[in-house]
């Protein structure tokens, strides 16, 4: 089976594998379940001082990324790997989602590029067409951290990754819901009991109980989901 790639262009190198170097997916990356290649956007720039950013035309605050420097980085990568998408990870692309995450780690990888400063010359984004992708309605320091959101989130996903595939599939986003309250040892804690259907042993009540719950979280606190829920999926016990 192909090891499932991950290529990044970025001005930080030394940030990775940072967090995605840790726990199961650092254990997974060890094992060569996945791979990591970084690449510094900083080895194409032209001058002593490896400048790699320029003022704006049309004024305004910050630098941004030259095209040309960026455009050296994204080819080395992608003659490596012609077959990755390429992404960058901005706070005006589509937002992330768990569909392309598996969309995503179905595939043979990801190839990533991590902007800073105001952000990237357009010019270099539209030729190499790349799908951007935000994480969040906020904004960050850089494409970095999102760029490990993004690879955590599909690497997480790979087979032999999580010690039970029956992990993944019932998380919140997997059908649409946020995800149940989840109980462990001791069954009464500072006073507070575990709900008593856990305790029953009776499986098909216990599923009910976490679709309730599950249905009740998302209509409360994801409006936006729960409404796409009820409108895409199959029968529902839609509350009122």
């Amino acid at each position: 089976m192909p090891v499932w790639q991950a290529k990044v262009a970025t001005l930080f190198p030394e940030m990775f594998p940072g967090a995605v170097g840790q726990a199961l997916a650092g254990k997974a990356l060890e094992n060569g379940i996945w791979s990591l290649d970084v690449k510094d956007i900083r080895d194409h720039a032209t001058d002593r001082h490896r400048t790699v950013d320029d003022n704006p035309f049309g004024g305004g605050a910050g630098m941004v990324m030259r095209p040309d420097i960026v455009d050296a980085a994204l080819r080395e990568l992608r003659a490596s790997a012609p077959e990755l998408p390429l992404i960058y990870l901005s706070p005006r692309g589509k937002m992330l989602n768990q569909k392309r995450c598996r969309e995503l780690a179905a595939g043979p990888g990801v190839m990533l590029l991590c902007g800073r400063y105001e952000g990237i010359d357009q010019r270099v984004l539209d030729e190499h067409q790349v799908e951007e992708i935000s994480i969040g309605d906020y904004i960050l320091m850089g494409g970095e951290l999102p760029a490990m959101v993004l690879i955590e989130s599909c690497v997480r996903l790979i087979d032999g990754v999580l010690n039970t595939s029956a992990s993944a599939d019932e998380e919140s986003f997997e059908t649409g819901l946020l995800e149940y309250p989840h109980y462990t040892r001791p069954a009464n804690w500072n006073g507070r009991d575990v709900p008593e259907i856990l305790l029953s042993g009776h499986h098909a009540k216990i599923q009910a109980w976490r679709l309730d719950q599950a249905e009740e979280i998302t209509r409360e606190r994801r409006p936006d989901l729960w409404d796409q829920y009820v409108a895409t999926g199959p029968a529902k016990r839609v509350k009122s």
